[in-house]
């Protein structure tokens, strides 16, 4: 039997879509921050094929500063609303408790929090009480100085020891294993040896049996790891790093190109699988 997320069999890789409602995300600053332009977006990354849509109204960029959770609400729910009305899967990024109950009544069925529901004391119960699935993300400190000095001593190892423990408090409060997803975090408050650490021993992470989730699309590790290139330069970068994760064994990949990445991911399966699509079996022959 496939092990599931959220009502999705993980039998392939899944295409979680950005949508940043923000004026001031590291990746597109602010492409989307209009409601319409948002919804927009939205429903053209359902169009090329993801299969989440993850909303948020809240830069965590390193030194970003908070958002006031009134104005985060403002962001977010008109765009929620609108496309969980399409039949989409909406995931929230969010890590205010507020914000989760209104995304969830709006219409979003997974909370994606970058403290692992520990930001808001209220996250967790909140969660179990509205039968959504979570994403759990680890981040070293918090986005306005994650990146000042972060330290391990084995990052890969040290990150899955607390992730590990946050899916068992979150098992141990109600949610069931297909309710769970746990993401490392890349770039959260890590340098980039911290990062390939982790994306070359990603199948430490798969000791846990719920899905594993990774975002490295346009992150500065692929600049810092090729030629300084601006975020909206880094595809190339990103389609290398998200295939890799994927053959470490990810479940979703996390990312802003989704057509890019939905074609990049098909063409790997088919040539790591030995065949060629059922479609085109014998067109090149």
């Amino acid at each position: 039997m496939a092990r599931m997320f959220a009502g999705r069999a993980l039998d392939a890789p899944l295409i979680m879509g950005v949508v940043n409602v923000t004026p001031d995300s590291f990746s597109d600053g602010g492409d989307h921050f209009g409601h319409e332009t948002a919804i927009a977006h939205g429903r053209r990354l359902v169009a090329e094929g993801a299969a989440i849509i993850d909303i948020g109204g809240e830069s965590t960029r390193p030194n970003a500063e908070p958002v006031a959770v009134e104005e985060e609400l403002r962001r977010v729910i008109p765009v929620i609303r609108d496309l969980a009305g399409t039949g989409a899967m909406i995931s929230i990024d969010t890590r205010h408790a507020d914000v989760m109950a209104a995304a969830i009544a709006a219409g979003a069925r997974i909370i994606n929090d970058i403290t692992a529901l520990t930001g808001d004391p209220r996250a967790l119960p909140l969660a179990v009480e509205a039968g959504v699935s979570v994403i759990l993300m680890h981040m070293q400190g918090e986005p306005r100085t994650m990146q000042a000095a972060p330290r391990y001593d084995d990052a890969a190892s040290e990150v899955y020891t607390w992730l590990a423990a946050r899916v068992a408090a979150c098992r141990a409060a109600g949610l069931a294993e297909e309710q769970i997803a746990i993401d490392p975090g890349i770039g959260f408050g890590k340098s980039v040896g911290h990062n390939v650490d982790i994306l070359s021993r990603l199948s430490l992470y798969r000791n846990q049996r719920c899905a594993l989730v990774v975002g490295v699309s346009r992150k500065s590790m692929i600049a810092r790891l090729s030629r300084d290139e601006p975020p909206k330069m880094r595809l190339p970068g990103s389609l290398a790093a998200g295939l890799a994760a994927i053959e470490g064994g990810a479940d979703i990949l996390r990312v802003h190109d989704v057509a890019e990445t939905v074609q990049a991911v098909a063409v790997w399966r088919a040539i790591a699988a030995g065949e060629q699509s059922p479609a085109r079996k014998g067109q090149f022959s």
